[in-house]
């Protein structure tokens, strides 16, 4: 019995020719952001995601159930509760937690969910 090659375990995302799609997890698209999954498992509404926000865009209200990690790759995010995050900064959102986030200038996120989100 032969091993499979390693280019049959992986999936191979190229960014360049990847389209990003509206932000429209809660059943309606939310203006200035878009969202691109790399693995994340639609039916359980949880994974792995880059999320975009263009300047001046801002997240819907919502609480955590399961928790949710990030890192902004770009730009800069200002949190409800006014912490500023920037480029290379990671938080983690406990399940439970409520909040929603602003780009003054735009950022791109790279998301994590254990599960979904519930709009406040």
């Amino acid at each position: 019995m032969s091993t499979p090659s390693l280019d049959s375990q992986r999936s191979i995302l190229e960014m360049s020719k990847a389209a990003f799609r509206p932000h429209n997890r809660y059943g309606k698209a939310i203006p200035g952001l878009s969202w691109l999954p790399l693995d994340f498992d639609e039916a359980k509404d949880g994974g792995l995601y880059l999320v975009r926000f263009e300047p001046g865009a801002s997240s819907l209200p919502h609480e955590h159930v399961f928790g949710e990690a990030f890192i902004v790759l770009e730009g800069r995010l200002i949190d409800s509760d006014g912490r500023e995050l920037k480029a290379g900064d990671f938080v983690r959102y406990q399940p439970g937690s409520q909040h929603y986030s602003t780009a003054p200038e735009g950022c791109l996120l790279a998301v994590h969910l254990w599960g979904p989100s519930r709009l406040l």
